[in-house]
């Protein structure tokens, strides 16, 4: 990283100590593409030039959802970054996560780099809306809570829903419905309570 004076240290693969290394900035050239630099590595003093380049910018058409709304936006990106499904970024002062990306055809690629993605598709990861059922008695009638992903959920534990209290049940992981224990909001697919 380029020091705040423009000098300073710079981290890059050094050939000499073959490993990152931090190098000292002995020369700077700004151009209208980038900078070129002049580095020495601090370990093995090895002189190597170096050219920084701007990245062009990419726009990836990409469907946002947020739980059960989707909305599709364009969301910039450097036109050599890999994307990869699971990875994770900010936009519109929210955190996704990349669930699916496919190329020019339309197949699904687990990695592709910005400039060859055709569309792609995020989760919203930085709240979770769980479902609820709540059962009174013989009738039962759905709810949903909004909270966040690393919330923990205890079976017997009471909750406020609706204006009431509420004893969970059961929580489902999608894996099977589970009567004990703890889980995190991001592992819950549905919760079942009683009235407390």
């Amino acid at each position: 990283m380029v020091g705040e004076e423009g000098f300073g240290n710079y981290e890059i693969f050094c050939d000499g100590c073959e490993e990152v290394t931090a190098h000292e900035i002995l020369k700077q050239k700004e151009l209208a593409s980038g900078t070129d630099l002049l580095l020495r590595c601090v370990d093995c003093r090895l002189v190597r030039s170096e050219k920084v380049r701007q990245g062009k910018i990419v726009e990836i058409p990409i469907t946002l959802s947020d739980g059960d709304k989707s909305t599709f936006q364009k969301v910039e990106s450097d036109h050599d970054e890999r994307i990869s499904v699971g990875d994770r970024f900010e936009h519109s002062e929210s955190h996704w996560e990349i669930t699916r990306i496919e190329d020019d055809v339309g197949r699904s690629k687990n990695s592709l780099s910005a400039d060859l993605i055709k569309r792609a598709w995020a989760a919203r990861v930085d709240r979770v809306i769980i479902p609820l059922t709540l059962t009174d008695g013989e009738s039962s009638r759905s709810s949903s809570i909004e909270c966040a992903p690393d919330e923990i959920f205890s079976c017997e534990s009471l909750i406020e829903v609706d204006g009431g209290i509420w004893r969970i049940r059961a929580i489902h992981t999608g894996k099977g419905r589970t009567l004990g224990g703890r889980r995190v909001a991001e592992q819950i697919r549905r919760i079942y309570l009683h009235p407390e």
